[in-house]
């Protein structure tokens, strides 16, 4: 008896653990849009309904995009008893009927909220008022928090995002939690079991590289410091590089490709910042890409590596389920990168299903979507400046 006792609290006691790290929520890398990068805190009903409609209209749901996150500004105060007021003149049908709305088109209501007093454009944070909050956005039928850092008035961030997340835990709704305190406190390292994704960097600009006195990033400087977080990424638990900015404007089409493209290797939460409603052709192409996406949403959930570091050239390799694995060439220069690769001479030491000198791999193009060769010929090509060659090896 003493026995089947202890063989019972063992299994539960796994059982538990288990259960923190991984509830059964992203799974791969969540998919959405997010209000902040277009419109800041110029926000409405009639905006939020209008881009879930055009998510659905322009393909995005079906590719995979689920979530309707909006970021800052929705809110303006809190009542006598404590309650968060959202913004009647930009909500007027309040935001229980708006997340119904999204629902209705098969999609997630995400949310915006702040470990401190404020948010990041002063309105009121969840800074003990946690437990009350995360039971009013359960009641709206949130699926999605983001979650900042502003105003944080010196707080341990690891004890302030646990105590989000088990107030979210509490309301027994499955609620996605996105750790936003730009990579600042190393939430990889203590952000599993506590948040789904957590922010690596400082916001994201719409630029291929360049950095801002206030902390904004290009898409390379970002890259380089999510690189060697790859031990950390995986299913329920994702380094977030923050969101896309296709078809914002400030890169160019090939840029836009290169970013999306790198996001998917990095296995990064895809979340739109664009205006769905009138996107161009090239854009669309871009974040409905399913070869692209695929790599993203592999269920091995594994972030790339940085294969080789050439200076300006760059290889990645991301090892995907089956046994296949996907390649990424970067050219970070300005110049074309005429490649001439030959797959017998370097060892993806990392990729362990994966064996180009023992088999041959056909080479799928994920741009061009059509196979351009086999690993047992050399890989020919010109890659335009700030351009990739993002290519899937199956057998």
């Amino acid at each position: 008896m003493k026995k089947c006792f202890l063989f019972f609290l063992v299994v539960n006691i796994v059982h538990s653990v288990l259960s923190q790290e991984n509830d059964g929520l992203a799974l791969t890398p969540p998919m959405g849009w997010n209000s902040w990068n277009k419109f800041g805190c110029n926000v409405d009903e009639t905006i939020i309904k209008e881009m879930a409609e055009a998510m659905v209209n322009s393909g995005m749901r079906d590719a995979g995009y689920e979530f309707i996150v909006i970021d800052d500004c929705w809110q303006i105060g809190r009542d006598s008893l404590g309650n968060i007021i959202p913004d009647s003149e930009r909500f007027p049908s309040g935001m229980k009927a708006l997340g119904d709305y999204i629902h209705s088109l098969g999609l997630k209501f995400g949310i915006y909220s702040c470990a401190g007093s404020k948010t990041c454009q002063g309105r009121p944070g969840s800074r003990g008022y946690q437990f009350q909050d995360a039971r009013t956005y359960a009641e709206w039928g949130v699926d999605y928090l983001k979650y900042d850092w502003c105003y944080n008035e010196g707080q341990n961030a690891e004890a302030a995002y646990k105590t989000m997340s088990d107030a979210l835990k509490a309301t027994g709704r499955p609620i996605v939690f996105s750790i936003c305190e730009w990579g600042d406190n190393e939430p990889w390292k203590w952000g599993k079991g506590i948040g789904h994704l957590w922010r690596t960097t400082a916001d994201i600009r719409d630029c291929f590289q360049c950095q801002f006195d206030w902390g904004g990033l290009g898409v390379m400087d970002i890259i380089d410091r999510q690189a060697e977080l790859y031990p950390y990424a995986g299913p329920g638990h994702w380094n977030d590089p923050d969101m896309l900015e296709v078809g914002n404007g400030g890169m160019t089409y090939t840029e836009y490709k290169t970013h999306f493209s790198m996001w998917a290797m990095l296995a990064a939460p895809l979340m739109a910042g664009n205006d769905l409603r009138n996107m161009d052709r090239q854009t669309r192409e871009i974040l409905t890409n399913l070869d692209v996406i695929s790599i993203n949403q592999d269920e091995l959930g594994q972030q790339a590596r940085r294969f080789m570091d050439m200076g300006d050239y760059e290889i990645w390799a991301k090892p995907l389920t089956k046994g296949e694995v996907a390649v990424c060439f970067l050219n970070r220069s300005s110049e074309v990168w005429k490649l001439a690769y030959n797959w017998k001479q370097h060892t993806m030491y990392f990729v362990k299903d994966v064996n180009l000198h023992k088999y041959q791999y056909k080479i799928w193009d994920c741009w061009k979507h059509e196979y351009i060769g086999t690993t047992n010929e050399k890989l020919s090509a010109d890659i335009p400046p700030h351009g990739v060659l993002l290519v899937r090896l199956k057998k």
